[in-house]
């Protein structure tokens, strides 16, 4: 047993460790802990005046760091990646005491910060554009990059620091500053990472103004939605959001990233290797206490293996204990808030309705003090229906069972979101077929829809919006291309073989 203790001086001495001043108690915006309710602190939001200030210092800060060359930039992300690197564990601490997750999670997203500042570094020397074979003699037809402008960071409650620095890490070797604005839920890990993130700066004599945190609501993020001098809007949340931010931007014709819902799901054939399926179906959908974007929450098993599979992960899930993260041996937190305890048990009645059969789960964890811990929750479905076709950001998993694998797909790709997919099987022609057919941005065969590493781009299609975060050519959402002509001649042909003589 790991006792709690008191979690505002938890978070007080690790913002410290940190380099960040100890949080406020007297603000207006109140931050409490979902392990069990309790307050973290009270901080001063941002206002109005404060977005446009924010963002007039960070326009100006991109007229130095754009200017210098994109390896020296590496250097600034280097920095930072041994900052997070020597305060892991208290970054972790941090998120477990915010976001909830139980140590091991939590020091994994700090892990993920740490891996994309070696991959940004890396990619500081291979901002790579192209050359082009010209029609016309003595000429050079080529492609640059240049940096793009401010960026604007919205992160979510749930991985409340690895999605700002795949983000961060990327713009700033890029050449772009960064404008933060965290979840209201999580902003003391954003001003630990800030904290760490200026030290940085500061050790390699980056200009001062590259970062910034705008602690607030709603209308904090709507400014800078608004913002023109934000060239970039990366957001992640909700559908609902992205369907205000995405015109918004538009409207100015900024550039949008959108992460946003998720509705992953896994076939499991009769090929399948069970074993290898039930632990990667258990994590997927019960980890995190089922709040990741690519929490699995639609498992689709052919009828031959549906029946002993289910059991299985019902088995498996009564060996998971629920209870405060910090106790040895949880595996299964609190959900963020009340409202999605509500939101589940909403869901959980529908499904009943329709016709699901709740096979375990779903029912409230009594923890000392006021959390909100339930059991992840496993539901038979005779079909999919309209709850199972939108995402409950809780730890339920509908189970649906087919006979041709043509129904299979169908069925997983019969939602509107497209973000995580995967197939279980030992059958290639499966495999092949099933990553050609799903329509989502992330397609796995013999693991779960969850644990994406950061050398591939991050994202999905449908109404998780289309962008891409992280590794592979993400890179090229934070910079603007150009087509460059040189003629070396002394002759102007025109191209096409136009006349104009």
């Amino acid at each position: 047993m790991n006792p709690t203790g008191n979690l505002h001086d938890r978070a007080a001495a690790a913002l410290r460790r940190c380099g960040a001043s100890a949080p406020a108690l007297d603000g207006a915006h109140t931050v409490t802990s979902p392990i069990d309710g309790s307050e973290l602190a009270r901080l001063h939001p941002a206002r109005a005046a404060d977005v446009d200030a924010t963002v007039a210092a960070a326009s100006a800060a991109f007229g130095h760091w754009r200017q210098v060359p994109a390896p020296m930039r590496g250097r600034l992300v280097r920095r930072l990646g041994d900052l997070l690197g020597e305060h892991k564990s208290d970054l972790a601490e941090l998120v477990t005491l915010e976001a909830g997750k139980i140590p091991s999670e939590a020091l994994g997203e700090v892990q993920e910060m740490i891996d994309i500042c070696e991959f940004a570094v890396g990619l500081s020397r291979q901002l790579y554009g192209r050359t082009m074979p010209s029609e016309r003699p003595g000429h050079r037809l080529m492609e640059t990059w240049h940096p793009l402008g401010v960026v604007a960071v919205i992160s979510a409650f749930n991985f409340p620091v690895a999605v700002w620095s795949w983000n961060t890490a990327i713009a700033l070797v890029c050449g772009d500053p960064v404008v933060w604005k965290p979840s209201e839920k999580t902003p003391l890990t954003a001003l630990a990472c800030h904290a760490l993130l200026e030290r940085a700066a500061g050790d390699v004599g980056a200009p001062a103004g590259l970062h910034h945190v705008l602690v607030g609501d709603a209308a904090v993020g709507e400014a800078l939605v608004d913002d023109p001098r934000v060239a970039l809007v990366s957001a992640t949340g909700s559908i609902r959001m992205g369907r205000i931010v995405a015109p918004r931007v538009a409207a100015r014709f900024g550039r949008c990233l959108l992460e946003l819902g998720g509705n992953n799901g896994a076939i499991v054939g009769p090929s399948a290797d069970l074993d290898l399926a039930v632990r990667a179906v258990v994590f997927a959908a019960a980890g995190t206490a089922g709040q990741r974007c690519t929490t699995l929450r639609r498992l689709i098993a052919h009828r031959s293996v549906v029946d002993e599979l289910t059991e299985r992960i019902a088995k498996a899930y009564s060996g998971l204990r629920v209870g405060d993260p910090f106790d040895d041996g949880v595996l299964v937190g609190p959900l963020i808030d009340g409202r999605a305890h509500a939101a589940m048990r909403t869901a959980l009645e529908r499904a009943e309705l329709d016709g699901g059969i709740l096979v375990t789960g779903g029912d409230a964890v009594e923890v000392p003090g006021d959390g909100v811990y339930v059991r992840p929750a496993v539901v038979r479905m005779p079909a999919q229906t309209d709850v199972v076709r939108e995402e409950t950001f809780a730890p339920i998993l509908y189970v649906l069972t087919y006979d041709g694998f043509d129904e299979a797909i169908a069925l997983h790709n019969g939602v509107p979101q497209g973000l995580s997919s995967s197939i279980f099987t030992t059958d290639q022609r499966e495999a092949e077929r099933f990553l050609a057919a799903s329509d989502c941005g992330i397609a796995n065969v013999n693991i779960g829809t969850s644990g994406a590493e950061i050398g591939g781009a991050f994202g999905g299609e449908k109404e998780t919006g289309g962008g891409r975060e992280s590794g592979s050519d993400s890179w090229k959402a934070y910079m603007r291309r150009a087509t460059n002509t040189i003629n070396y001649s002394d002759d102007l042909p025109l191209a096409q073989g136009v006349e104009f003589g």
